[in-house]
C-alpha cells in the first residue's frame, strides 16, 4: 500500500521552515568542524527550490583535477537562514548567498558546514532569505577527478602506437551529480542549466545543449558556452573534455545527431548513426511530442560501468554498447547496440522529459525504456527479430521475482546504496514486461494513445505511479473501441498488484468437459507447499491478471481478467486442449492439471506448429520453473521426468527460441553437476545431449550466413557442441584458430563463432598466450570481450588467477571488466573457488572500485555465490557475510545470491537421482 502513501508522509513531516527564531538544528548531526548541522533527514527539505544553475568546470588533464564555480538561483519558499545541498567529497572555497540584484547579502565570509554521512552541505546566511524573492547561492570549489565510475571521472585510452591519453567525463545517475558540483541532487528539483567549460587546445568539451560559442581566454584555454538547457533533473546534467571524433546526420525534423569515439575508432561508429537517426524520428513519431533539443550526441567512453547513460541531449556509452565494426561484430553483438541505443533514446521522453518523483519509482523511467527498446525495433528492424529476445528478458525477470529476496517494482529506497540496487531485474525487465501486459490488455492503441498523454500532462516535471494509470485509464474511457472499459479505481487496483507487491503469480487449470477452474497462488522456487512458512509467505497475495487463452478449436485468443483466488471460465465447445497465456503475453506461469500436460505434451509431439513459437517456449519455459518445485507430474508421476518428456519432440523443433530454451536448461543442469564432480551423471548428460540435438549440430556451418535467428542458434549451438568436446566442432574450431594465428591475426574469422574459436584456441599454452597479446593490442572492445571471455575458460588454474590479478591492476584489463571477469572465471569449473577466494581476499579493494549497491558488486556477488550448490558451500558464504554484516547488511542481493545457491541445492537433491537414472536408460 501504500508505500506511496509513506513517502507522500515523508515529505509532508520534513522539518522544512528554519525561520529566524527557530535556528535550531533538526537532530542532534555533528558537522565535520563539530558544530550541529541544521538538517537531520537523508533527504532535502524543500523550503529552497534550484532554478538556475550558472556553471563553470575546468578540468586540469594533466594533473587530474578540476575546479569550478556554480551560481544558483533559487526560491525560498519559506523564511529560512539556511540553505542545505548536496556536496560530496568537494572542497568549497568560497560561498556566498546574492540578492535578485546580485548583491552581497552579508559583508561577512559565509562559514560552510559538511555533514558527510548524508552527503549535505549547510550555508547559514545571517540575513533572513524571505519567502517569495530571488536569491542567489555562488559557490567555488574543487576536487581531484574520480578515479571511479561515478561523478566527475577521469578515464584513458591507449592509442594504436601505445600512448596513453585521458578525458574527463560524468556519470550522476543516481546520487553523484553531488560529487561535480554543489547541488539539489534529487530528481524533483529540476532546473535549467548553463554550462562553460574551461580545456585546453587539443580537446573538445561536450554538454548537454549545442556550443554557442567559445572564447580565448589566455594562458593556452579557452572557454566553450554553450546554450541554456531544458528544465531537468541534476542526474541528467553532462560534460565532457575530450580529444574524440565524430560522425554527424540530421533527422528528418532537423536534429543534428552525432556519435563520438576514439579517433583510431572512428570507423565503428557509422552503424550508430544510422540507427539513432531511424530510432530517435521513430519515437517523434510514436511518441508524438518533438524531441526538444536541437542536437543529441552518443558518445562510447573508455572506462564505463553500466551499459550506457541517458543524459540529455548528451548519451554515454561503454564502447561495447555503442561501436559496431562489421568485420568483427556478431549478430548478437548487432542486436545489443541496437537496443541499448533504443533505450537510452526512449530514456529522452521516458525519464528525462518526464522523470519520476523519486527512485522508488524508478522502473518508471528504465522498465519502460526497456519495453520502447523491443516497441521501436520491432517497427524499425523487424530483421534483428527482437520478439525472440523479449521472452528471454521476461523469463530472467520471472527467475529473479520467484524468489522471496525478490521486492516489488516501486519499493521504498531512501540512501544512496538503497537507490543504486533499484536499478536491477525488478526495475527494467519486470517493469517491461508488466507493460508489454498492459499493451496487450488495452490494445496497442489505447496503451500509445495514453502514454501520450501522460507524457504531455508532465513534461518537464515528475510523475509516480498513479499518474500512468491515470493518463491510461482517461484515454480507454473515452475509446469506444477498447475491448475494456474500465474505470479508474479498476486500472489503479490492477496495476497496484503488480507494482506494489513483490512475486509472480502461478495459475493454476484444471479442466472438465467445457469448464476451466482456474486459480492462483504465489509462485515461490524455495518454499514448498508443505513446509510450515508456506501460508505466511502466500497470505495477501492476490494479483489482477489479465488472462488469455487459445484452444485446439479457437484461433482467436479470448481475455478475461482474473481477480480472485479461484474462477471458473466456460468454453464454447467441447476442446483437446486449452493452452494459456498466449504468446507468452501475460506476466504468470501456468500450471495445468495432469491431463492438461499430457495433452500438451502430445500435441508437441504430432503437431508442434498448432502452437506459435512463443507458445512452445513459454510452455518448456513454465515446465522447467515447475520442476524446481516439483508440481509438474504428467504421466510419468515425476517432474523432472515429465519435463524431459515434453521436450522430446525437440528434434522436430525449428525455430531457435524454443530450442534454445529446452537447450539452455539440459545445459544449465550439466554446469550444475559438472561442478559438482559427479562424474556419471555429468559424463551421460553431455553424451545424451550431443546425441539428442546431433542433427541440429551437424547442419551448422562456420560462417555468417543466413537470418538473424538463424545466426544466433549457430553462435549457442557450436559453442555448446566444443564445449562439450563434440570432435568434429573442435577439429574445425581448431583448423580456424591455427589459419587466424599463422596470418597473425589478419584473416577474418566468421564473427558469429569466432568467441567458440578462440575459446578452443585458448586450451593450450601458445595460444593462451596469444590471445592475451592480441587482447593487449586489439582497438575493438567487442573483440577484445571474446578475447577475454575465451581467456577465462582456460582449464588451468595459474592461468585463471594471473587473468583476475590483471583485472585487479586495471592497466591490461580494464577495471570496468573486472566484475565480468570474475563471473567468466566463476562459471569455469576450474575457476568457482578460485574465483570466490578471490572475492573474499580482494574485498575491501573491490567495494573501493564498485560502491555498495552499483552493479559492479552485485554481479560480483550474484556471479560467484549462485556457481555453489552443496550445504557446505552455503554456511561457508554465509560465514563470509556474516563476517562483514556491517557493510552488507543493506544490500538485498545478498539475499537473492544465497536464496540461489539454495535453490541450487534443493534442485540436486530432488532430481540428481532421477536424471541419473533417466539418462542410464535412455543411454542403455
Amino acid at each position: 500500500m501504500h508505500l506511496l502513501l509513506v513517502i507522500l508522509l515523508f515529505l509532508e513531516s520534513q522539518f522544512c521552515v528554519q525561520s529566524s527564531d527557530s535556528n535550531s538544528p533538526a537532530g542532534d548531526n555533528l558537522a565535520t568542524n563539530g558544530l550541529p548541522f541544521p538538517w537531520s533527514k537523508v533527504r532535502l527539505p524543500n523550503y529552497i527550490v534550484p532554478v538556475h544553475y550558472h556553471l563553470l568546470i575546468h578540468p586540469n588533464l594533466t594533473t587530474l583535477k578540476f575546479s569550478g564555480s556554480v551560481k544558483i538561483e533559487i526560491d525560498v519558499k519559506n523564511n529560512t537562514n539556511w540553505v542545505v545541498l548536496h556536496s560530496k567529497n568537494l572542497k568549497i572555497f568560497t560561498a556566498t548567498v546574492l540578492d535578485e540584484n546580485e548583491a552581497h547579502l552579508s559583508d561577512k565570509v559565509l562559514s560552510v558546514l559538511e555533514y558527510p554521512a548524508h552527503e549535505q552541505i549547510a550555508i547559514f546566511s545571517p540575513k533572513i532569505l524571505t519567502s517569495g524573492e530571488k536569491y542567489f547561492l555562488y559557490l567555488e570549489f574543487g576536487a581531484p577527478l574520480s578515479d571511479g565510475f561515478y561523478g566527475f571521472y577521469k578515464s584513458t585510452y591507449k592509442t594504436k602506437a601505445g600512448e596513453t591519453r585521458v578525458l574527463a567525463s560524468t556519470h550522476f545517475e543516481p546520487t553523484s551529480a553531488r560529487m561535480a558540483l554543489p547541488c539539489f541532487d534529487e530528481p524533483i528539483f529540476k532546473a535549467n542549466y548553463t554550462v562553460r567549460i574551461r580545456r585546453g587546445p587539443s580537446h573538445i568539451a561536450l554538454s548537454n545543449m549545442p556550443l554557442e560559442q567559445t572564447v580565448e581566454i589566455g594562458n593556452g584555454l579557452f572557454e566553450d558556452h554553450f546554450e541554456v538547457s531544458v528544465k531537468m533533473s541534476s542526474y541528467l546534467l553532462a560534460f565532457i573534455v575530450c580529444d574524440f571524433r565524430s560522425v554527424s546526420g540530421m533527422t528528418a525534423t532537423g536534429i543534428n545527431i552525432s556519435i563520438y569515439a576514439v579517433p583510431e575508432k572512428w570507423h565503428q561508429t557509422h552503424y550508430a548513426l544510422e540507427a539513432a537517426l531511424r530510432l530517435l524520428e521513430f519515437y517523434e513519431q510514436y511518441f508524438n511530442i518533438l524531441y526538444p533539443l536541437p542536437k543529441m550526441d552518443l558518445i562510447a567512453i573508455p572506462d564505463f560501468q553500466s551499459g550506457a547513460m541517458e543524459n540529455w541531449g548528451l548519451t554515454t556509452y561503454r564502447e561495447t554498447s555503442l561501436l559496431y565494426d562489421p568485420d568483427i561484430s556478431s549478430a548478437s553483438d548487432k542486436l545489443w547496440v541496437t537496443l541499448v541505443i533504443g533505450h537510452e533514446l526512449a530514456h529522452q521522453w521516458f525519464g528525462n522529459l518526464v522523470t519520476m518523483e523519486w527512485w522508488n519509482d524508478i522502473w518508471l523511467n528504465e522498465g519502460f525504456a526497456r519495453y520502447m527498446e523491443f516497441v521501436s525495433l520491432e517497427a524499425v528492424y523487424p530483421e534483428l527479430k527482437v520478439e525472440d529476445h523479449f521472452l528471454d528478458t521476461c523469463f530472467g525477470a520471472i527467475g529473479r521475482d520467484s524468489l522471496n529476496s525478490s521486492r516489488p517494482i516501486s519499493s521504498l529506497a531512501e540512501n544512496p546504496t538503497q537507490i543504486k540496487e533499484m536499478f536491477d531485474t525488478v526495475s527494467y525487465d519486470k517493469g517491461a514486461c508488466i507493460l508489454h501486459m498492459l499493451r496487450n490488455f488495452l490494445t496497442n492503441e489505447g496503451f500509445q494513445s495514453g502514454i501520450i498523454r501522460y507524457l504531455r500532462r508532465f513534461r518537464y516535471s515528475n510523475a509516480r505511479n498513479e499518474d500512468l494509470w491515470d493518463s491510461l485509464i482517461k484515454h480507454q474511457n473515452k475509446n469506444s473501441h477498447s475491448l475494456f472499459i474500465l474505470s479508474h479505481i479498476d486500472l489503479k487496483k490492477m496495476m497496484s498488484t503488480w507494482t506494489l507487491q513483490k512475486g509472480i503469480p502461478l495459475v493454476t487449470v484444471r479442466r472438465q468437459g467445457r469448464r476451466l477452474y482456474v486459480g492462483q497462488e504465489r509462485f515461490l522456487k524455495i518454499v514448498l507447499p508443505n513446509d510450515p512458512s508456506w501460508n505466511s509467505l502466500q497470505e495477501g497475495y492476490l494479483w489482477h491478471i489479465p488472462l488469455t487463452y487459445k484452444t485446439s478449436h479457437s484461433e482467436h485468443e479470448v481475455k478475461h481478467l482474473l481477480t480472485t483466488k479461484s474462477d471458473v471460465l466456460t468454453l464454447d465447445e467441447e476442446v483437446d486442449w486449452v493452452k494459456l497465456n498466449t504468446d507468452m503475453n501475460g506476466y504468470y506461469i501456468v500450471h495445468y492439471d495432469e491431463e492438461g500436460w499430457n495433452c500438451l505434451t502430445e500435441l508437441l509431439r504430432v503437431n508442434h506448429t498448432a502452437l506459435s513459437f512463443k507458445d512452445r517456449a513459454s510452455l518448456i519455459h513454465n515446465a522447467f520453473q515447475l520442476v524446481t518445485i516439483s508440481q509438474l507430474t504428467g504421466k510419468t508421476g515425476n517432474s523432472i521426468l515429465a519435463t524431459l518428456d515434453l521436450i522430446g519432440y525437440l528434434k522436430s523443433e525449428t525455430h531457435n527460441v524454443p530450442l534454445l530454451q529446452g537447450l539452455g536448461y539440459l545445459q544449465s543442469f550439466y554446469k550444475l553437476i559438472e561442478k559438482r564432480h559427479i562424474a556419471d551423471v555429468t559424463h551421460n548428460l553431455k553424451t545424451y545431449i550431443l546425441q539428442y540435438f546431433r542433427d541440429v549440430i551437424d547442419k551448422q556451418t562456420w560462417s555468417d550466413d543466413g537470418t538473424v535467428s538463424d545466426r544466433r542458434l549457430r553462435e549457442e549451438v557450436l559453442s555448446l557442441a566444443c564445449d562439450f568436446n563434440y570432435p568434429p566442432c573442435l577439429e574445425k574450431a581448431k583448423q580456424l584458430f591455427n589459419s587466424w594465428v599463422d596470418s597473425n591475426g589478419t584473416v577474418s574469422l566468421p564473427t558469429d563463432v569466432s568467441e567458440t574459436v578462440y575459446m578452443v584456441g585458448a586450451q593450450d599454452d601458445s595460444g593462451w598466450a596469444y590471445l592475451l597479446e592480441k587482447y593487449g593490442v586489439s582497438m575493438c572492445e567487442t573483440e577484445k570481450s571474446k578475447f577475454l571471455s575465451a581467456l577465462a575458460s582456460s582449464k588451468d588454474s595459474k592461468k585463471l588467477s594471473r587473468l583476475l590479478q590483471l583485472g585487479m591492476g586495471g592497466t591490461v584489463i580494464k577495471t570496468q571488466n573486472l566484475p565480468s571477469l570474475i563471473y567468466m572465471v566463476a562459471r569455469n569449473p576450474v575457476g568457482h573457488f578460485l574465483a570466490w577466494d578471490f572475492v573474499k581476499k580482494h574485498w575491501n579493494e573491490l567495494v573501493e572500485k564498485f560502491p555498495l549497491g552499483s552493479f559492479g558488486i552485485r554481479s560480483i556477488i550474484v556471479g560467484t555465490v549462485t556457481q555453489f550448490s552443496s550445504t557446505e558451500e552455503l554456511r561457508e558464504v554465509e560465514v563470509f557475510f556474516k563476517s562483514i554484516t556491517e557493510q552488507v547488511s543493506q544490500l538485498r542481493v545478498i539475499q537473492v545470491a544465497t536464496e540461489n545457491l539454495e535453490k541450487n541445492i534443493m534442485w540436486l537433491k530432488r532430481n540428481l537421482e532421477t536424471m541419473r537414472t533417466w539418462l542410464q536408460q535412455r543411454l542403455n
